[in-house]
């Protein structure tokens, strides 16, 4: 098994929940994988309400959704 050394600063490190100085890749990697995909959540959050799309229904999502598969579809 091979070690690599990585270094942080103290925000980081609490920023993406590290609680121990050691931990194996696959753990790092669901950790850091989370608070991007947390980070992603809040940009489109913040986006949707720019753009107002934050209000939007479902049906109205339903309709935006159809339009683009039509639109996307290999027409013979």
């Amino acid at each position: 098994m091979r070690t690599i050394n990585i270094d942080i600063s103290e925000l980081e490190y609490q920023k993406f929940g590290f609680k121990a100085d050691r931990l194996s890749f696959s753990d790092f990697v669901d950790m850091v994988s989370r608070e991007l995909s947390r980070q992603n959540l809040v940009k489109t959050v913040e986006l949707a309400e720019r753009y107002g799309l934050s209000n939007m229904s479902m049906d109205e999502i339903s309709e935006e959704v159809k339009a683009v598969r039509n639109k996307n579809a290999p027409h013979s």
